[in-house]
């Protein structure tokens, strides 16, 4: 949890990706995940968290269905969504706290 909290309080903007392995949508996210930092490089941190190893987080953020993505940075949630994304859809929303 304190790494968490470094982590999402650093001035970099970090996308959060609460997924579960037997998440079917949560595996369709991952190459979306590889091409988005393979553009966007070091301007964004992307972290998962598996909800069934990090529970406490999870309910922290009353996480309730997966995947769900968050967008963070100094410490602040600028975005949150429940549910799969394309890649034009992700990178279109992530260009506008750019």
């Amino acid at each position: 949890m304190e790494k968490f909290n470094q982590i999402i309080n650093s001035s970099q903007l970090t996308l959060v990706d609460f997924y579960a392995t037997w998440c079917g949508p949560c595996q369709m996210m991952h190459p979306v995940f590889k091409q988005l930092k393979d553009q966007l490089g070091d301007s964004i941190r992307i972290i998962k968290l598996d909800v069934d190893k990090n529970q406490s987080l999870s309910m922290n953020y009353h996480v309730q269905s997966v995947p769900t993505l968050m967008l963070f940075r100094n410490g602040n949630m600028l975005w949150r969504q429940s549910g799969a994304m394309g890649l034009s859809d992700l990178r279109q929303l992530i260009s506008q706290y750019q």
